[in-house]
Parts: structure tokens; sequence; C-alpha cells
């Protein structure tokens, strides 16, 4: 079994973050015929903020990462991406858990976008969110809080 721990972010990590969106977020974005290397990096960029950000590293190397965010009326879920080499492995579902049990113990509500289409969106409905609105090329969703 890989060896797992979650650390905080810091601002050395956005490359590596940058990185990693492109690779994950590519054949969603091409589907959808938004995918532009320099803009998705450049956003990852310009909404990178170490503080509510977390990095996964397996087996000490870095693995992938996500954000909460605090936000008025609820949290928000963020730029959560796995390598792909380790998606499906449990990895993921493991991190989410633990982000929904510290929101449930809270009492506070968690909100993401994902991309249309996207098999993401199969892992957040097998974690209580739902669907909230729709564009184009996002579906919104959101999960209140579960008690005990």
């Amino acid at each position: 079994m890989a060896d797992r721990r979650i650390r905080p972010a810091s601002p050395a990590d956005v490359e590596a973050v940058a990185e990693l969106r492109t690779v994950v977020l590519r054949a969603d974005l091409e589907r959808l015929g938004r995918y532009d290397e320099q803009r998705v990096r450049q956003r990852l960029r310009d909404g990178f903020d170490p503080a509510h950000t977390r990095v996964i590293e397996v087996d000490g190397a870095f693995a992938g990462c996500v954000a909460l965010r605090p936000a008025a009326d609820a949290h928000r879920l963020e730029h959560f991406y796995l390598a792909p080499r380790l998606q499906g492995s449990g990895i993921g579902s493991a991190v989410l858990r633990g982000l929904l049990e510290r929101c449930d113990r809270d009492g506070i509500p968690v909100r993401l976008d994902v991309l249309r289409g996207s098999p993401a969106r199969r892992l957040y409905e097998r974690h209580g969110f739902t669907r909230e609105t729709e564009d184009a090329v996002d579906v919104f969703m959101v999960r209140g809080p579960r008690a005990g």
C-alpha cells in the first residue's frame, strides 16, 4: 500500500499544481472545445491560494492537491486534482471524505463545480453532492452537512 501524506501547500507548489491541472483537465476541456494550455495554467496561477490548499504526496512525491476555501454561505472545494496514475485507487475518495467530515462537524455546506461530462462528477455524487445548476461548461454542485 502506498504511503499517503497531506501537507499544507506553499507558494512554491504553484507550478506543479498548474502542470497537473493541464494534464487532468485536458481531455474534458478538449471535448468541450475549451482547451488552451496557457489559459489553463494561468487560471490556476491566478486562483492559487496556498493558505487554503493542501498537497497530496504519495510515497514522498507530489501526487495532487485540493483546496477548501471558506465563503459566505459554504466552503468551496477547488483545484482537486490527482495524478492520472492514482485515479481510481481510493486516494481521492479518502481525501474528500476527510474534508467533508470536517465540514460536517462544523455544520458547513460545500459547493463545487465540475466540467460537464467529467467522470469526477460520479466521485462527487458518491459523496453526497447534488446538482444545483449547470451551464454549457460546468455543473455546479452542493452537499449539505451530514449529522453524526
